[in-house]
């Protein structure tokens, strides 16, 4: 496929630290996807940086088996990046001195974007921003703890709670004053969660106020996407999450739009095939069996056979497949030949729904300069 759209004028590397980064692309952190196999996957497509899944600082502290699982990196891996979600700052700090000390990762970004109920009611993820001074303690506490090894620490966050109760910019400035490295900023609001269309505009209005690098994260559903975001809006690089999702192909593409190239990937279902048989065969390698391997692999076949004239027998046995001897058979049933849906492109993928109310702790939204822990605040498992 080719396309006419040009590439962004001055796209220069994302630097993080003392890392150059290109294309300036991060991976989105997404619960039960962006595990070390994803991320190889994604990786073998093309460069950027890929982010790992939500990790809770009080789950990392205490070193909780399943956390620690979780952070594991592929050997060649860099940079290795980890996303934090705390909001006691002592914990943070805490959090970030073990990722220094024990050389864990090469980059720390702070969770400010969660909508989910089980986040926002103790406080955190988007609802955090909204206590002004206890945000800007955390992330001064980050970014103090991983100073001393150089470790550059960058913050995602949303544009607030609700339009009524909007944060992006001031704590895009307190996240500057900080000393973070760059702000990522997904251009809806919590209430409405991944419903409607992202306000590129807040991107634009986030890099007119700050200095140092902002991503832009929301609607980029096609490479051609990324950049219309970052001519509308002057952001530094984009973020990426559900549009990558069956799709790890787009990173190829996002590489290819911003070397100024035509070229964009749509392959015909046997190399789409070939793709979920790599999937599988990382997650096999990861998880230390088939069976477990294949049972992760399950939730992505929907997404992968988006848009394809595939029986739904078919689609239900790949969605219950348990080892890669019956992945092969399965996946041998379907037309290699069979071209790309391209009524597919640009459409949303992965989770939608409807915009609704924040659940946040009580009184939440009383006092703005309230630094206090909620009580019971910090998560003791990660991944969202």
């Amino acid at each position: 496929m080719t396309t006419t759209a040009v590439r962004p004028p001055a796209v220069r590397p994302l630097v993080l630290g003392r890392h150059q980064v290109w294309p300036p692309v991060v991976l989105a952190p997404m619960a039960g996807i962006t595990n070390v196999a994803f991320r190889q996957l994604c990786r073998e497509q093309g460069g950027g940086v890929y982010v790992c899944e939500m990790i809770t600082t009080r789950a990392l502290v205490e070193r909780n088996p399943k956390t620690m699982r979780m952070i594991a990196f592929g050997a060649d891996e860099r940079p290795r990046s980890l996303q934090l979600y705390g909001i006691d700052p002592q914990v943070v700090a805490a959090a970030v001195r073990m990722v220094v000390d024990e050389d864990l990762a090469d980059h720390i970004d702070l969770n400010f974007g969660c909508p989910v109920p089980k986040v926002t009611r103790k406080g955190g993820g988007a609802a955090l921003p909204w206590r002004r001074r206890l945000f800007a303690r955390i992330v001064q506490a980050a970014v103090d703890a991983a100073a001393p090894a150089g470790v550059p620490v960058t913050v995602k966050m949303r544009k607030g709670i609700d339009d009524d109760h909007l944060t992006y910019v001031e704590a895009g400035l307190a996240a500057q004053e900080a000393g973070v490295a760059a702000v990522a900023l997904h251009a809806r609001t919590a209430a409405q969660r991944y419903s409607g269309a992202a306000d590129w505009d807040a991107i634009g209005t986030l890099k007119a106020a700050l200095d140092v690098p902002v991503l832009g994260n929301g609607d980029v559903w096609e490479a051609d996407d990324a950049l219309r975001m970052m001519a509308q809006t002057g952001a530094d690089g984009v973020v990426v999450g559900r549009g990558c999702l069956g799709r790890p192909w787009l990173f190829a593409d996002l590489e290819a739009a911003f070397e100024g190239r035509p070229d964009r990937r749509l392959p015909a279902l046997g190399e789409v095939a070939a793709t979920m048989r790599r999937h599988a065969e990382l997650l096999t390698d990861w998880l230390g069996g088939e069976r477990d391997g294949c049972t992760d692999f399950r939730k992505h076949v929907a997404w992968y056979l988006k848009g394809f004239p595939v029986g739904s027998e078919v689609r239900r046995s790949l969605a219950m497949v348990s080892g890669l001897a019956e992945l092969d058979d399965l996946l041998g049933k379907l037309d290699a030949a069979e071209p790309f849906p391209t009524s597919t492109l640009g459409q949303p993928r992965g989770r939608t729904n409807s915009p609704g109310r924040v659940v946040l702790p009580e009184h939440w939204l009383d006092d703005r300069d309230d630094d206090g822990v909620p009580e019971g605040a910090e998560v003791a498992d990660s991944g969202g």
